[in-house]
Formats: structure tokens, C-alpha cells, sequence
């Protein structure tokens, strides 16, 4: 056994106040306890959108003058059995609409369905225009009335838009308040959408079985990823359960197992609890986070419960043991922490309030890592330390165990490492090749977050199926002075851009007041299509926009939009368009008006879709960049950096293949895997290459320093990587589809960063460390010291 020293002044300071210690570590997770229970579900439509991107500002800077096309939601009251045109269908649908408009955060001045004053019918007669509401004056139920209301439907011009092509269902379309007016509250998206469950598809499909009931919109998707989370808790524990097993099955030891599962959950307790003071909420996205944090914390339990055992096994006492422990791991440890929460901050430069959340969540969670793991877990090992049946197993391993790792030693070897180094530049080719296919945003129609077999997505497809206008919508804004949102100049220009987008790929239909004046000229003039066309007269043009449906002119005719129906908002469509649009801009200037791109839901996924393609390589490099200065400070060598970097790179390059290759789009659920992968994978490294200098220092060669580096922190190294990446592969299984995605990527992130930094290490070492200017080093300093 070994003399050792007093250790730093920080050990010292620890391990002789012990108890102390662990009366503040009780007292700090009690109060923040308490404050995690406190902990709710928070998520709003604002947080989810680049705010500061040219769009939305001006989305939002054109708000109160557009219809509310960003967060409303639609419901389609579908018959079974007959059509909309029955007296039991048309009270149900009443009663419905009377449902929603007073649901809480409804706006209830823009609401539409067949029963809401401002759907109207007009038909020019000989006499003029006539028309009126569409449910008819003295309706009853009675055949004669339904015969009008269907003779009203059909002058309304609503067909494929409230009601159905095939007359089986019609849509009450509802805008929604991201402030809710009456309590000032933000909108609780899972108490509406838990209340258009239980109030309105539940209640009314019970009371007419001839009914269904289809809802979608932003509102009722995010309600529904919430209520999905619940299904986050059953993850927790299968994977608390797995890591349980495993940690048992490596250590043999109750307190080797117990103690990483208890240390990392109270880093998790201590993260919610923070941020719950912070003002944060949990949103779907960084509810994962907690799993992050759980898993980081195992990660480095391990390495601590392996070099306890190493130390004890050569005879000290469990005291001792962790103090040369946390001596040994310090270093290491808390560079790789400091990796990981900076790496994560990284997130930052995503101008998406969620990611950013998710950055401060997992930042935060990495730094109480740095106090429960470090500190608390070796002070409550040291009490007790390793059971004799825990040591007994570690030295059977020892002694038993070396022959695979001996085997893997040889990547170390002057022969092989060349060609584990050319196999690397393989890989990375064939990744860049395939990644190449990598698209920005979602790739999948309906909600990409939700499974395809989801409800939400089955009444999505209900409703693109049986309706001819899209709920995928962008909107152009036209600014004017006031009073002029009418003239040929520009109605002409507004024609002929509507005329070029119908014929893009990807556009279904457009709306305008164009649309309107040409349809109102053609009914004033016998109904002949040689008048379907603009007026050059500015008067006509004037009486034909009299009765323009509300949303398509504000009150002084300075701003007008112009709605681009889409297929669907996937990225390469969403690209055509905006192309197509710039395109049409730059062909028609003019100092009379000014077109704004772009509003509505595919508008807001267009700007997503941009921020996201510029932060995604900023990101990567702002990762990589702090990982790389953080290790030459710590290791003061460039091949340290390279050898520890390298791994992570080839990693990330081919994760990205994967996921071209999965149909897997780089967005808001996806984005940030790749920098919490990096964060994560480095701790593999740093701990591999930290020990492997420790031997060369001693002046141990290559490749039995290598050897004697697998045997403690390589091992625990590879029960990590399979350790977590099992416990992320039960996220496969979600019914939230960007978990799921979430848990194959990390899935292939653990494992291949433990691969990487077990096998491409050492041959990057072999090239690029030299041993003996290693050990040279080492003896003048211990001499210097001596001196």
C-alpha cells in the first residue's frame, strides 16, 4: 500500500466535516424538494416560434389586422350514417359551437361554424345582392328548412371550407387567445385540451352515436404532447429499473448500487427545484432533460464506484479509498462536467425560447452534478465502502477479466492503429455522403411529434381528406398607405402573384381580396367569365370588396393578406414557396406597397426552419470549441484535444447520416440531441485519456498503459455506454414520435461514443502522444518539486 498525502485543501475541508456535510446536502434537498413537487407542465405558442426573426416580427407586428392564423383550432363534426343536412346532426352541431365559444381562452369574435352569425350566403338576383346568415330565418328542423339551409350552404361559397365536399361534415373553427383575457393567465393548453375531450368529443359522441368528432391546431397538440408526458414517468422507472439491475450485476454491492441511483436522482431533484425558483416550467421538450441529468450522473457514479473499489482492493480503508478517489477523479470530472453544462449553454444561440430553456434546464442540471456526485457520493461511500462482496467480484474481474481486455489493448498496437484510423476516414466519408440527404425541419405530414397512427393525426388526415382547403397556411402581408389596399397597381400585381403560386409545386389554392373582387364582378355582371377579371376602375373595384370576408382587409385598407394554401409543411415545400414568393417580390417593387413575408402556421415553420439552419452549424462549432479549450487547458497538449475530440466528431458526422437516412428532420425536438450527444460523449473521453496519461507519467509504454487504463476506467466506461444506452432505447417505445426519435439518436450516441473513445483513442495516441516527453515531463516536475 502506498503512502498518500493530506490531499488538497478542499478534500481536507470535505472529508473532515463530513457529517456536516451531509446535514447541508439534507437540508438543500428537502427545501428544493419541495419546490420541485411545485413543478408544472409549461408551454405556450410564442415560445415555440423564433421570435426574433423577420417574420414573426412582422407576424407579430401585423397581428391585430390578421385573422388569428398561428394558434386556432378546428373541429369537424363528421355523421356517420346520412348527411349535415338532418335535424339530430344540426342541434348537435349547435350545441357544440355553443360549447366551444365558451370554452376559456377562446376568441370568441372570430369563431365560424354554420350556426355563428358571420358565415353568410349572398346570390345577386335581378333585384341586387341578397343574403343572410346561413342557418335560415324561423329554422325548425323541418324538412322545408333543411332544404333552405342546404340551398344556403351552397350559395355560401363554404363548401371545402366549413363544410365537407361530400357533405358529411362541417368544421367549427376556432381562434384561440395566447392570453387568456378573463384571468390574464397564460392559456393552459393541457386544461383546454383536456376540456375538448370531456366537453365536447366525449360528451357529444355519447349523446349522437351518429357523430364523430375530429380536432386539430396547435392548441390541441401541444395539450396532447403534454398528456403524452405522463408516459415520461413509466420511462423514468423502467429506466431507474434497468440501471438498478445493471449496477448490481457490475458492482455485486448494494451500496456500489444504490448509491449513483440515489445520487443522481437527487441531481434531478435539485434541477427541478431550481428551476421551479428560476421561473421555469417543463415544457414536452425539456421534460427529457431529467433523464439527461439522471443519465450524466450514473455515468460518473460509476467511475467513482469502480476507483473505490480499485482502492480498497489494495488494501485501504473505505475512508481513504474515496478520499484518493475524489482526489484522482476531480480533475477529470469536473472538466467533463464543465464540457457538458458549457456545451449545452451552447443552445443558447438558438433564438427559440424552448431551446433555450432546455439549454438553461441541462446546464443547470449538469452544474449540481458537479456538488452531488463529486462530493456527495464518495462522502457517503466513505462510511461504509464497497461490501467485502462488492471487493470480492472486482478482484475475481481483475484476475479473471483480463483477457478481452489485453484483446483490445492492440488498438493501441503500431500495426493496428493505422488501420483503425483508416476505418475512422472510411466511416466519416460514407457519413458525409449520406448525410448529404440531412433536411431541415419536419418530413412527415400532419403533427411530425405525434405518431402517425396518433389521434390528432388520424383526425388531421380526416380533415385534409374531405376538405379542399389546406391546414397548412401562409399568409403574405401587403402593407399601403391608408385607403389604398385596393388599387389595379396593386391588385394586378397581387393577381398575377396568385396566378404563379397556383402553379407551384406544393400550392394547393390562394385567397385575396383578388379573389374576391374578380368573383364579385363576374355575379354583378350576369355571372359571364368574360368578367372574371380586375376592373382598371378604381370604383368597381371599391363596390366589389364591400362584403370581403373579415380578416381579408383591416379597417382603413392599409394592410391586406394574401393566403397561400399549402399541401403540406414539409421543408422542401415550405422552400419552393418562400423562393417562389421572394422571387415574385423582387419582380414587382413599388413604392405604393410593401410584401411581407409571412404569417400562419407554415410561415411560422419557414422562419423555424431558417434559425434552425443557421444555429445548427454555429452550434456544432461553439460545442466543439469549448470542449476543445477546456481540455488543452486542462491537459496543456494538443493531441490531447485531438485524441478526445476526434471520436466525438466522427460521432455527430455519422449520427447525422443516420438520421437522413431515418427520415429524421433537423428541428426544435431534434437540434439540441446533437449537442447534449457531444456533451455526453466527452465525459468517455476525458476520463480514458485523463487515466492513460496518469500510467504514462509513471513511464509506462503505450500500450500497456492502455491495458491498465481499460481494466478500471475502461470498464466502467463500456457498462456506461450500454448502460444508458439501453435505459434511451426504451424511449423507443413512446407515443411521443420526437421521443422516441430523441431515444434513437441518443441511442447511437452513447454507444458509439463509448466505441469511439474505446477504440479510435488509442490510435489517434499511438500517432500523435509521445510517451517518453510525457514521462521526461513528469520526472523534472517531481524533481523540481523535490528541489
Amino acid at each position: 500500500m502506498k503512502a498518500v498525502g493530506s490531499g488538497s485543501v478542499i478534500e481536507r475541508l470535505i472529508f473532515s466535516n463530513r457529517p456536516v456535510i451531509l446535514a447541508i446536502f439534507a437540508l438543500i434537498t428537502a427545501f428544493l424538494g419541495f419546490n420541485a413537487a411545485q413543478i408544472k407542465p409549461d408551454a405556450s405558442f410564442e415560445r415555440l416560434i423564433p421570435l426574433e426573426h423577420p417574420f414573426i416580427v412582422n407576424m407579430m407586428e401585423n397581428r391585430e389586422d390578421l385573422e388569428n392564423l398561428g394558434n386556432s383550432i378546428r373541429v369537424a363534426v363528421a355523421v356517420k350514417d346520412g348527411d349535415v343536412f338532418d335535424k339530430a346532426y344540426m342541434e348537435t352541431l349547435s350545441e357544440i359551437t355553443d360549447e366551444l365559444f365558451y370554452l376559456p381562452g377562446v376568441d370568441r369574435s372570430g369563431m365560424k361554424s354554420l350556426w355563428t352569425p358571420n358565415v353568410r350566403w349572398v346570390e345577386v338576383t335581378e333585384e341586387g345582392f341578397q343574403g343572410g346568415p346561413i342557418i335560415p330565418d324561423g329554422y325548425d328542423g323541418s324538412d322545408e328548412s333543411l332544404e333552405v339551409l342546404r340551398q344556403n350552404v351552397l350559395k355560401s361559397g363554404q363548401v371545402g371550407r366549413l363544410v365537407s365536399d361530400d357533405f358529411k361534415s362541417t368544421i367549427i373553427y376556432v381562434p384561440l387567445f395566447e392570453i387568456n383575457p378573463e384571468t390574464n393567465e397564460p392559456l393552459d393548453y393541457k386544461d383546454f385540451s383536456l376540456k375538448l375531450e370531456d366537453k365536447v368529443r366525449n360528451q357529444y359522441t355519447a349523446k349522437n352515436p351518429n357523430i364523430n368528432v375530429h380536432i386539430i391546431g396547435f392548441a390541441k397538440k401541444v395539450g396532447d404532447l403534454i398528456e403524452g408526458i405522463s408516459a415520461v414517468a413509466v420511462f423514468a422507472l423502467i429506466t431507474i429499473g434497468l440501471t438498478l439491475t445493471f449496477l448490481f450485476v457490475y458492482s455485486r454491492c448494494m451500496v456500489g448500487t444504490l448509491v449513483p441511483i440515489v445520487t443522481s436522482i437527487i441531481a434531478v431533484v435539485w434541477q427541478l427545484g431550481i428551476l421551479n425558483l428560476l421561473g421555469y416550467g417543463l415544457d414536452p421538450y425539456s421534460v427529457l432533460v431529467p433523464f439527461l441529468v439522471f443519465a450524466i450522473g450514473i455515468s460518473h457514479g460509476v467511475q467513482i464506484v469502480n476507483r473505490v473499489a480499485v482502492e480498497q482492493a489494495h488494501g485501504y480503508n473505505p475512508l481513504m479509498a474515496c478520499r484518493l478517489t475524489f482526489r484522482q477523479l476531480v480533475r477529470p470530472g469536473i472538466l467533463a462536467l464543465l464540457s457538458d453544462a458549457i456545451g449545452f449553454l451552447t443552445l443558447l444561440f438558438i433564438e427559440i425560447d424552448v431551446i433555450k430553456d432546455l439549454a438553461v434546464a441541462a446546464g443547470v442540471g449538469v452544474a449540481v452534478i458537479i456538488v452531488t456526485n463529486l462530493v456527495l457520493h464518495p462522502v457517503i461511500v466513505s462510511y461504509s465502502g464497497l461490501s467485502k462482496g462488492g471487493l470480492k467480484h472486482a478482484k475475481h474481474v481483475e484476475l479473471h477479466g483480463d483477457k478481452k481486455w489485453r484483446a483490445l489493448s492492440f488498438m493501441a498496437h503500431p500495426s493496428v492503429a493505422p488501420i483503425s484510423v483508416l476505418i475512422a476516414i472510411l466511416g466519416c466519408g460514407i457519413g458525409l455522403y449520406y448525410q448529404k440527404d440531412l433536411k431541415i425541419g419536419d418530413l412527415d405530414k400532419g403533427a411530425p411529434e405525434l405518431r402517425p397512427d396518433s389521434r390528432y393525426n388520424l383526425d388531421n388526415d380526416y380533415i385534409i381528406s374531405n376538405y379542399s382547403t389546406s391546414a397548412d397556411i401562409m399568409v403574405v402581408m401587403i402593407k399601403t398607405p391608408k385607403e389604398m389596399c385596393s388599387t389595379y397597381e396593386l391588385m394586378d400585381v397581387m393577381d398575377r402573384m396568385q396566378w404563379r403560386l397556383e402553379n407551384t409545386p406544393g400550392v394547393e389554392s390562394t385567397a385575396s381580396l383578388v379573389s374576391v373582387s374578380k368573383l364579385v364582378t363576374k355575379a354583378l355582371n350576369e355571372g359571364s367569365l368574360k368578367w372574371f377579371e380586375i376592373s382598371r376602375n378604381e370604383s368597381i373595384i371599391n363596390s366589389s370588396i364591400q362584403r370581403a370576408p373579415s380578416g381579408l382587409v383591416n379597417s382603413d385598407c392599409s394592410m391586406t393578406p394574401m393566403i397561400i394554401f399549402l399541401e403540406d409543411h414539409e421543408a422542401d415545400t415550405l422552400d419552393t414557396v418562400i423562393d417562389t414568393m421572394e422571387d415574385l417580390i423582387d419582380q414587382y417593387p413599388s413604392e405604393n406597397y410593401q410584401f411581407l413575408l409571412a404569417a400562419g402556421n407554415a410561415g411560422v415553420e419557414a422562419a423555424t426552419n431558417e434559425v434552425i439552419s443557421k444555429a445548427k452549424n454555429v452550434m456544432l462549432a461553439s460545442v466543439y470549441s469549448v470542449v476543445s479549450i477546456l481540455c488543452l487547458i486542462t491537459f496543456r497538449s494538443l493531441a490531447a484535444v485531438i485524441c478526445i475530440v476526434t471520436p466525438l466528431a466522427l460521432t455527430s458526422v455519422l449520427c447525422e447520416a443516420l438520421m437522413a437516412q431515418l427520415g429524421i428532420g433537423i428541428k426544435v425536438a431534434t437540434l439540441p440531441v446533437i449537442a447534449l450527444g457531444v456533451g455526453i460523449g466527452v465525459d468517455y473521453g476525458i476520463y480514458i485519456y485523463s487515466q492513460l496519461e496518469t500510467k504514462l507519467k509513471q513511464g509506462v509504454v503505450l500500450q500497456e498503459a492502455y491495458f491498465q487504463t481499460l481494466r478500471t476506467t475502461g470498464k466502467a466506461v463500456c457498462f456506461t455506454g450500454m448502460t444508458l444506452g439501453l435505459g434511451v432505447f426504451t424511449w423507443i417505445f413512446s407515443p411521443i414520435k420526437f421521443q422516441a426519435d430523441m431515444g434513437i439518436l441518443l441511442f447511437f450516441m452513447f454507444l458509439w461514443n463509448m466505441v469511439g473513445s474505446l477504440w479510435l483513442l488509442p490510435a489517434m495516441a499511438r500517432f500523435l502522444v509521445r510517451p517518453d516527453k510525457i514521462a521526461a515531463k513528469e520526472r523534472a516536475k517531481l524533481a523540481k518539486a523535490a528541489a
